[in-house]
């Protein structure tokens, strides 16, 4: 459980977590190597979405204790969010669909040109919501 409080941001030193889609598809491979790539600048930390769909108690509570969730699915099975939903979590939610934005299942490997495209909208998402 890592939660970033930010003072390099303009998230204003909120906790903001990152829960992405971990999935076996290219498109899932993109979600988990943005998220991790956009946590690194510190506007986010990222957050284990297993504990989550596992009832880790600790998991849940933080969750629904953070100010911000970023939640990136990979595809339109939005795995992520359902999660998080069966778990009761579905306030100060901020959802990304990697498909949404162009990418194609099964058609879009994990390069750093798909992977910095998608960490430049979650910037874009995160500053939207503030």
């Amino acid at each position: 459980m890592n939660q970033t409080k930010s003072s390099g941001c303009a998230c204003g030193g909120s906790v903001t977590i990152l829960l992405p889609c971990s999935g076996a598809a290219d498109t899932g491979e993109i979600a988990d190597r943005a998220a991790r790539k956009f946590a690194q600048g510190g506007c986010a930390g990222m957050f284990c979405l297993a504990g989550v769909g596992a009832n880790i108690s600790g998991f849940i509570a933080s969750a629904k204790g953070a100010d911000r969730l970023l939640v990136l699915d990979g595809c339109n099975l939005d795995c992520a969010r359902k999660t998080l939903a069966e778990k009761g979590i579905t306030a100060n939610i901020i959802h990304l669909r990697v498909t949404d934005m162009g990418f194609v299942k099964g058609k879009s490997p994990a390069t750093a040109e798909h992977v910095d495209t998608v960490v430049a909208e979650l910037g874009k998402k995160l500053t939207a919501s503030l």
